[in-house]
């Protein structure tokens, strides 16, 4: 599991960036902020570090439930979940799981900043969920080629083709690829560069193409495969 430091963010699409060389980069706009720490997971209490994050903006109170409204306010003398943030209840809240040591530098109700935890040209990670296609075929779904487009086909243009055999085993194998639902699914693309951080508009340009639809939620993180390149004798 990655674990290193990161950011929860919308993805607003995809732009060009031209560099001061004259060269142009493709690139994903996150906007990643402001994001609240409202509280932290300790080894001791929880049996794992991280930091519960709040991001999305403040939540109307018409579409805040009384139960999660408790979460961040003081009632009946007991102490509530997020009450040390200080802060009104948000629209999103995760958990970024993260070293003992790193949740240790922050406390409740401090604002994390993208140029603190990102540099430019510095490798990342992004996880997203993928766009839904709903139920496709094999030719979207799998790239299949399809049937021959001449000689009198009929009604077969797309199919798949043989799914089975005669006699041994006799019925269809497991893990075949067929019809069925495409996308909306968790995805992860690593070794992504950080091409620009925009700390006053909380945005972040990553280039290169970042999994999920305009508006979804995504997950920056430092990369884990990302070494140093080791030269050749």
């Amino acid at each position: 599991m990655n674990q290193n430091p990161g950011v929860f963010g919308y993805k607003l699409g995809n732009t060009q960036l031209f560099r001061e060389d004259g060269s142009v980069a493709r690139v994903t706009v996150i906007e990643a902020g402001p994001i609240v720490v409202l509280g932290k997971r300790t080894m001791e209490r929880d049996g794992y570090s991280a930091l519960i994050l709040g991001l999305g903006g403040d939540r109307k109170e018409k579409h805040t439930t009384k139960a999660r409204a408790g979460q961040y306010a003081k009632k009946d003398g007991k102490k509530a979940l997020y009450q040390d943030a200080n802060t009104a209840p948000k629209k999103v809240v995760k958990e970024l799981r993260v070293p003992p040591e790193y949740v240790a530098k922050f406390e409740p109700g401090q604002t994390l900043k993208l140029d603190e935890i990102f540099k430019v040209d510095q490798k990342v990670d992004a996880q997203g969920t993928t766009r839904g296609r709903g139920f496709t075929g094999v030719v979207r779904r799998w790239a299949f080629a399809g049937f021959v487009q001449t000689h009198g086909t009929h009604e077969y243009r797309r199919h798949g083709g043989s799914i089975g055999t005669n006699m041994t085993p006799g019925r269809t194998l497991p893990n075949l690829k067929m019809p069925g639902h495409y996308g909306a699914e968790k995805l992860s693309i690593v070794n992504l560069k950080v091409a620009k951080i925009l700390p006053e508009k909380n945005m972040l340009l990553v280039e290169g193409a970042v999994p999920g639809a305009k508006g979804s939620l995504v997950l920056i993180r430092h990369s884990v495969k990302a070494g140093p390149k080791t030269q050749k004798k």
